[in-house]
């Protein structure tokens, strides 16, 4: 059994998690509609730096969301990408939001982004919901039951050679100017690999790998926010995940590598290859 299944068996759950897993998806779709009323009717764009972008978008999506869970759950942790975490008292629980994963898809008109919810509880992602809008695709993952594409079980792919395996990637924010920025490890793996994409959604990027559309993804300076909901509907469905090191990934660290688990050793020597 993939160490991933053990992490998952071993967790603590709420007893209310079906409750909790319907409140995630009502607020998702919150979230969804505003993103498409925005990209229909058109919105401001601010720079957090030249290539980091945050739109009213983002900032609408986010405040209706934490505001839906404070109603809730009042008593809930929330930690959300523009603001921060905006109930600092201790709880089992933590809403981990990313009211818009795709930013820059969203700015530009390409159809590819997503509405990001997790939860953690006892300090361990529970459950997770990512919303693709454009799509109406609606992933869910559960540590306790497995992992959803609209209602329907999905299941990583069976892909085991990575010269078959279609793999998926991002770039950080500092790219243009940070050494440490993915592009030796991109060029590794597109020789060896069958494909490379670059989507610009990280929650996406795992959702996909989790329902065999890729076989793999690896990425470095990613946030929780980024990861938090990705993660367990990856894990839910037989994926794996560890940091480059091929130690356990927890969502507060910066690098992740995510397979199909027939692939991942094979992703980890390539990560560690120096030129």
């Amino acid at each position: 059994m993939p160490y991933s299944q053990i992490a998952l068996s071993h967790r603590t759950y709420p007893e209310d998690m079906d409750a909790l897993t319907d409140f995630a998806c009502q607020a998702a779709h919150i979230g969804g509609t505003i993103l498409c009323d925005y990209a229909r009717s058109g919105f401001h764009i601010q720079r957090k730096n030249p290539i980091d972008l945050v739109t009213e978008a983002d900032l609408r999506s986010e405040q209706s969301i934490v505001e839906a869970i404070r109603e809730r759950y009042p008593t809930h942790q929330v930690l959300a990408e523009e603001k921060g975490l905006h109930t600092p008292n201790p709880s089992l629980y933590k809403w981990i939001v990313d009211p818009l994963d795709g930013t820059t898809n969203f700015a530009h008109g390409v159809p590819f982004y997503n509405v990001s919810i997790g939860l953690e509880y006892a300090g361990a992602c529970v459950m997770g919901v990512v919303l693709d809008p454009t799509r109406n695709e609606l992933f869910i993952g559960r540590g306790d039951r497995g992992s959803t594409l609209n209602g329907k079980p999905i299941h990583v792919s069976s892909i085991a050679n990575l010269h078959e395996a279609l793999l998926v990637t991002g770039f950080g924010y500092d790219v243009h100017t940070s050494p440490d920025n993915n592009l030796d490890e991109f060029c590794r793996f597109t020789l060896r690999a069958q494909g490379i994409r670059r989507t610009g959604s990280a929650a996406l990027d795992l959702c996909y790998v989790a329902c065999g559309r890729f076989d793999g993804f690896w990425e470095l300076k990613l946030n929780p926010w980024d990861t938090a909901a990705g993660s367990i509907i990856l894990q839910a469905a037989g994926g794996c995940l560890t940091n480059w090191n091929g130690v356990p990934f927890s969502i507060y660290e910066k690098q992740m590598v995510a397979s199909n688990t027939l692939l991942h050793d094979s992703m980890l020597q390539v990560l560690g290859q120096k030129e």
